[in-house]
């Protein structure tokens, strides 16, 4: 009986425990001045202390505008790019500083979906040949086994399995889109990091993309890190929306609650430019046009960094950088001095 309630209370804190968890992660680049004897002249803070956990089979949103750093918070997470400092925990394995050859045992577990899929795919490979490379790679299986695993991934993606031989160039965005989606579930993994997977397609495509990744996430119970500048895209996947600025994470919640209690004025911003289709409400609705444009990651301001472009700034907002509380409603965290007076888009 003691055997079966120890069981049961560890099965259920492995299942509290968040897949993904991110720690105060910064990604600088140095920026130097010379040819031939180069000099450090400063740094372009692109990643600037951000925290935020994923739980299994969930998707978090990941906003902002571009500029913003998010596609560099997901290189960064899958160690494309080696972070300043932090820490990027994925179950047990800090992923910032494991060693080269650990590092390798565990990325296949997470994979990543590029936002140009025709950059991203090699086009002397067949796309036969670029699904099968992970297997290849990390030697999953057969020849055999891997070729009849492809021609599968082709179905569940709804392409052709005649398709296996042709090169990308011959197949459209959204059907290079799913050769991609196909490549990184190959080899099974439990992450996957979609940066702007639908920005370069169609609207008629997007759509479609995007009820296949939802739709593989619960036949493969996969949990997503989805990055995109579009909030009406991310209201129709995410669990969770982080709303980024500047280098940073300004506002975090549910989604629903989100989108109907903004807590920081950017956040705001971004939803009032999100088309609604009742004319009656979109008539009512005042869109919020922001003033400047994003100040530069090398020179951030001092305070908040929104100040420089919110219409609600004030002197505290200049001099004294607000925490990231915890505000009111369930997990709804927003840095702003006052994020109280923040009423809703409509």
């Amino acid at each position: 009986m003691l055997e079966t309630q120890v069981a049961d209370s560890s099965s259920a804190v492995a299942e509290s425990k968040p897949l993904v968890d991110i720690r105060n992660l910064k990604m600088y680049f140095p920026l130097t001045r010379g040819i031939v004897f180069q000099r450090l002249v400063g740094y372009v803070r692109a990643v600037d202390g951000v925290s935020f956990t994923i739980q299994r089979g969930q998707t978090l949103g990941l906003v902002g505008e571009s500029g913003s750093g998010k596609t560099t918070i997901g290189r960064t997470i899958i160690r494309l790019y080696r972070p300043t400092d932090g820490h990027v925990y994925f179950e047990n394995y800090d992923l910032a500083r494991l060693p080269r050859e650990q590092l390798r045992q565990v990325r296949n577990r997470i994979q990543m979906i590029f936002q140009d899929p025709f950059a991203s795919l090699n086009p002397r490979y067949t796309i036969g040949s670029l699904i099968a490379e992970p297997m290849h790679i990390y030697n999953v299986a057969s020849k055999k086994e891997i070729r009849d695993r492809t021609i599968e991934l082709l179905r569940v993606v709804g392409l052709r399995p005649e398709y296996i031989d042709r090169y990308p160039h011959e197949f459209s965005g959204g059907q290079r889109q799913r050769i991609a989606v196909a490549r990184a579930l190959s080899i099974n993994p439990d992450f996957v990091i979609a940066d702007e997977p639908v920005s370069a397609l169609d609207v008629s495509i997007r759509a479609q993309v995007l009820n296949l990744l939802q739709r593989l996430q619960q036949q493969f119970h996969l949990t997503y890190l989805f990055v995109s500048h579009d909030l009406s895209v991310v209201r129709h996947v995410a669990d969770r929306i982080a709303v980024m600025y500047l280098g940073k994470i300004v506002e975090l919640a549910d989604r629903d609650e989100l989108y109907n209690a903004p807590k920081h004025p950017y956040t705001k911003a971004l939803l009032s430019a999100v088309p609604i289709p009742d004319p009656k409400i979109e008539k009512r609705r005042k869109r919020i046009i922001l003033s400047g444009d994003l100040p530069s990651p090398i020179r951030i301001p001092s305070g908040c960094r929104f100040h420089t472009r919110c219409p609600m700034a004030q002197s505290i907002c200049r001099e004294i950088e607000p925490a990231f509380a915890r505000k009111e409603g369930h997990d709804h965290y927003a840095a702003c001095h006052f994020s109280d007076k923040v009423t809703p888009v409509v």
